[in-house]
């Protein structure tokens, strides 16, 4: 499967909150940033450089590119946080949205 065949997990969140507004941004290829947007933005440019860091046995990655062919979506996590356990590492995305969960 080619990677331009694959849905992007943000279409997915967008098509969540908002059919119409997935097909504006993914279809149409429209955006019309907002005060919340905009926030959102700059709240984002830090987890959106890739780096990673161990404190106190949790390693967390920011910017991970996802993929995963047999569902056909694609994306990148914000951050991602793996904590030390019993059986290896153990993935624990963390999302930053605000309002309500989807």
């Amino acid at each position: 499967m080619e990677t331009d065949d694959l849905i992007p997990l943000s279409a997915l969140q967008h098509y969540l909150y908002c059919p119409r507004q997935c097909a504006l941004i993914h279809v149409e290829q429209l955006w019309a940033e907002s005060r919340h947007t905009a926030e959102g933005r700059v709240l984002h440019e830090r987890a959106d450089k890739p780096r990673a860091e161990r404190r106190r046995g949790v390693r967390t990655t920011t910017a991970m590119p996802l993929a995963h062919a047999g569902l056909g979506i694609t994306g990148i996590a914000d951050v991602v946080e793996f904590h030390d356990g019993p059986e290896g590492e153990q993935a624990f995305p963390v999302e930053y949205k605000r309002g309500r969960p989807k």
